[in-house]
């Protein structure tokens, strides 16, 4: 049997061990930055499954490898996810787990346990086939993603110098390629005003005014970004996600104002041209000089759970690779040979880790995830368990292809 049947078939014989694995992933919560206990199962998962290593690197990320080749490929998943939100959106337990028509149920089923579960038993059929090709296959269940896209990547390259030839992300794609993705930054605006008693407000200068006229300029610069050239990654955004207002007291004019933005980067643009545009337009709005303006980007200072003391900007750079890049094709390739169809190449419309192993150091990669995008973040999450089953065997076929290409 050729090593694709044989892939397809042992992905459909661990349906319902894929789908148990995520089921005991959603019911162990993970908040960003708390993920010690679904790292634990992990690790006693990869165990399970025959994983030659299985290690906690210091930020507290769990890294897996089957198979002892001179190249190195990283099948990469976050394991943290975001709170649930108002609960009465809810239909459902949302750490319930529950398996049932066809689907796995609750918070982080799609974003992103499934990738997670999918990467497991992918590692135990490779270990079952006795994969010995050019690739050590490394598996990374990495934390705090969701408060800090790729940070957890900027610590295993810079810090423990982990570099892997290749990526794939297997955050959400509905079982499509993707290629690339804007980048992001954060914005931080403070402007400034001149405080006198609310009985006579023209003695004084308000923030607050500047602060409404800066959210319309704001508002005037998102209407204003342009797409990238081949229109690929479409155009950057910025929109004010928080504003604070405060004054002496609640019968005073308003002296101090911040605005917090959310900035989408497209191919092209980056942290230092984000940063002037947002100048030039709240100078030009508030009549304030420039210079006068701050307007920074902040840091992320949160400990993760084992409280290393590792932070970084908030900036994450724009990715992409070509079409025709050796790893997409593998990938291409890889699909048709199990499914017998075209897949589709495509790209995300939010942020992964690949603004770090991508954006920053340059490691090509792509994604390919079970489940939908529009499930992120949003109440009644849930993932198909037939996609936890073609990722699988996917994740499983990919290294074989690879070793195809370089023969």
């Amino acid at each position: 049997m050729a090593i694709n049947e044989q892939i397809k078939a042992l992905a459909e014989k661990y349906r319902d061990y894929t789908a148990t694995n995520l089921s005991k992933m959603v019911k162990t919560k993970s908040y960003s930055s708390k993920e010690e206990d679904v790292c634990r199962l992990i690790v006693e998962l990869c165990k399970e499954a025959g994983f030659d290593d299985v290690r906690i690197d210091g930020l507290g990320s769990v890294i897996g490898r089957v198979g002892f080749g001179k190249k190195a490929i990283a099948f990469d998943a976050h394991i943290d996810t975001v709170e649930v939100g108002n609960l009465k959106n809810w239909n459902f337990d949302p750490f319930s787990g529950d398996i049932k028509d066809g689907k796995v149920w609750g918070r982080g089923s799609s974003d992103q346990k499934g990738g997670a579960a999918s990467m497991i038993t992918a590692g135990r059929i490779l270990k079952e086939l006795g994969y010995a090709g050019d690739y050590s296959v490394y598996f990374t269940f990495t934390v705090m993603e969701e408060d800090c896209d790729g940070m957890c990547w900027k610590y295993l390259i810079e810090e423990e110098k982990f570099k892997p030839d290749l990526v794939v992300s297997t955050e959400p794609t509905t079982c499509r390629i993707y290629r690339g993705h804007r980048g992001r930054m954060e914005i931080r605006i403070i402007l400034r005003g001149i405080s006198c008693h609310g009985s006579a407000p023209e003695r004084g200068v308000s923030a607050a005014y500047k602060a409404a006229r800066a959210a319309l300029a704001i508002e005037k610069l998102n209407n204003d970004l342009q797409p990238d050239d081949d229109n690929f990654l479409g155009k950057g955004t910025i929109t004010v996600s928080q504003m604070d207002v405060k004054g002496p007291s609640q019968c005073a004019v308003a002296d101090y104002a911040m605005i917090y933005c959310d900035r989408r980067l497209t191919w092209g643009e980056d942290d230092k041209l984000a940063i002037a545009q947002v100048k030039k337009y709240v100078s030009e709005a508030t009549g304030d000089k420039e210079e006068d303006i701050i307007v920074e980007m902040p840091n992320y200072e949160k400990l993760g759970w084992t409280k290393k003391d590792y932070h970084q900007e908030l900036y994450f750079p724009t990715w992409k690779i070509p079409e025709d890049h050796y790893l997409v094709q593998a990938a291409v390739a890889d699909y048709k040979d199990l499914y017998a169809k075209d897949p589709v190449v495509d790209k995300w419309t939010f942020s992964t880790n690949c603004v770090a192993t991508t954006g920053r150091h340059k490691i090509p990669a792509i994604g390919f995830g079970p489940g939908d995008e529009s499930q992120a973040h949003a109440p009644n999450e849930i993932n198909r368990v037939e996609d936890l089953v073609i990722c699988s065997g996917f994740y499983a076929l990919l290294p074989y292809k690879l070793d195809e290409m370089n023969k």
